[in-house]
């Protein structure tokens, strides 16, 4: 069996990170040398002298004039805006709209959607490398945090040409800088996404959003005219369009996306920005109301609807309200799921031991319910005889519950470095838990940790280490002695907690067999 501890699944670099969540009394990791924040890295934008005035104080009295136009505002909190990205000569003042909307709102994060417009990315998207984004009006910071988070999935990656060339989201940096105070970004080129694809991503960025996140959705709407090789209609065209623009607005309004998705395949609509649209929709509940601002066209602005582009604003109103996690997984998992989530850990050791490789749960004569099946966190333990044999798992959400499980039950049996791979003789005497985590969230402080109910993340100087929730009562911890073994365990000072590291919280199920 040892080739297989050269056996990696696509999230094992994931699970390293969270090796030794269940580190008990006496195996703590030797400490190591602190290091620094990363260096700093800036991209800059390339739209300047193009899509908008290269001089800042310029650029700045071109946007305050199109916010001036802007008649009033709508009532209620914005969670997320869909707004134009063509240069500002011909969207600015459309775009004007969400952003005086967005104006005084308290906005720590800014998370901004636009698609790639040149690069194939099927269900796919990319985050740039980079610590600040740089335009005329300056930089404005990364959100590193909620990034490093999202690299987690397996769909997100740095494809550094997806923005080199890509207008969609740098666009709209300058009118958020004008808008809003001090936030830091998170820009996200989409791919080409399907409607299965859109919730995964959607699934994604509900795990890192709170109250104080905007999401801008970058798109312009139909394209139409012999340049854009689309002419569905030659009469009529001001008031066709109008209606084609309004008709996927429906869908927009209604929090479709498969409506919306099926609308543009059916029409041939061509709405570039698509797929964030699709995704924004995929995150919205029942609450959230979708209001539109502005609707202009290009052919109404140049008094030529040969060639023209539509431009909307629209805002969503609500909260990204954030549920009790705990009690939600309690109802999805039933007793049924439960087992067969423990059988799917078993069988797929068993089968490892015989093929040298992670099974289908098909293989195994194990049936996937759908509520197996939405991204979830998972760890999986190994206990013999009481006393830890393994125990790695994912924090993030990035795959399916049940593969999640079954990649796990690999890596704690053959992957866990703090133990020699399991061996068929150990097998039957090992006992096997599951925890089914929800998505970590950022607390204010340590003294929001509550020992017994919370999991925890401890962040500093780049470095991260986890603990389940039943580590510290097994132990007999209190909050003081499990932060000064996490920081060692993060390879950090005894005392590191104190001072400088941020926190994430997270509640845990935990079943195990022979227990109900």
């Amino acid at each position: 069996m040892k080739e297989y501890s050269r056996y990696l699944t696509g999230s094992i670099l994931l699970a390293a990170l969270c090796l030794g969540a269940c580190t008990r009394a006496g195996e703590i990791e030797a400490p190591s040398v602190e290091t620094a924040p990363p260096a700093k890295s800036v991209f800059t934008s390339w739209l300047a002298g193009s899509w908008y005035p290269e001089d800042p104080e310029q650029l700045r009295s071109d946007i305050e004039g199109y916010i001036a136009g802007v008649p009033g505002v709508k009532e209620g909190h914005v969670q997320a805006l869909i707004q134009p990205h063509a240069g500002y000569r011909y969207s600015g003042s459309v775009a004007a709209y969400g952003v005086k909307q967005i104006m005084g709102q308290s906005c720590r994060r800014v998370i901004v959607m636009g698609p790639t417009h040149r690069l194939p990315m099927r269900n796919e998207v990319s985050i740039p490398s980079a610590t600040h984004y740089k335009t005329p009006l300056g930089e404005v910071p990364l959100d590193l945090e909620c990034i490093e988070k999202l690299r987690a999935f397996d769909f997100v990656r740095n494809i550094p040409e997806a923005h080199s060339s890509e207008h969609s989201v740098q666009i709209q940096v300058p009118l958020l800088q004008v808008g809003l105070r001090d936030f830091k970004l998170v820009p996200i080129v989409v791919g080409q996404v399907d409607v299965e694809g859109a919730r995964r991503i959607a699934e994604a960025l509900l795990s890192v959003v709170d109250d104080d996140t905007l999401v801008v959705a970058s798109t312009d709407f139909t394209h139409y005219g012999p340049n854009y090789g689309y002419v569905p209609f030659t009469d009529n065209v001001e008031q066709n369009l109008r209606a084609l623009d309004m008709a996927a607005f429906d869908q927009i309004a209604k929090k479709d996306a498969t409506g919306f998705q099926d609308l543009c395949n059916r029409t041939g609509a061509t709405i570039c920005g698509r797929a964030p649209v699709s995704i924004l929709l995929s995150m919205l509940s029942e609450e959230s109301r979708v209001e539109l601002l502005k609707y202009d066209t290009s052919g109404d602005m140049t008094g030529d609807f040969g060639n023209s582009v539509s431009y909307i604003s629209a805002a969503v109103m609500g909260t990204w309200t954030k549920t009790d996690k705990v009690d939600s997984e309690r109802e999805r998992l039933s007793s049924e799921d439960k087992e067969a989530l423990l059988k799917l850990a078993r069988k797929t050791i068993e089968y490892a031991f015989e093929h040298n490789k992670q099974p289908d749960p098909e293989a195994l004569g194990i049936q996937i319910s759908p509520r197996l099946r939405p991204y979830s966190g998972a760890f999986v333990t190994l206990n013999k005889k009481g006393r830890l044999r393994g125990c790695i798992g994912d924090i993030f959400p990035a795959r399916p519950l049940y593969e999640a499980v079954s990649g796990n039950a690999i890596n704690s049996a053959f992957n866990d470095r703090r133990f020699p791979p399991l061996t068929k003789d150990e097998h039957a005497d090992v006992e096997i838990e599951i925890s089914v985590l929800t998505p970590p969230e950022r607390v204010d402080s340590y003294k929001d940790i509550v020992i017994g109910k919370h999991g925890m993340v401890i962040n500093k100087f780049g470095r991260r280490a986890v603990y389940l929730p039943q580590v510290a009562p097994e132990q007999g911890w209190d909050i003081e002695e499990t932060l000064t073994h996490l920081s060692e365990k993060a390879g950090l000072r005894p005392d590191a907690w104190k001072e400088g590291a941020t926190f994430e919280v997270f509640e845990a199920i935990v079943f195990r067999e022979g227990h109900e």
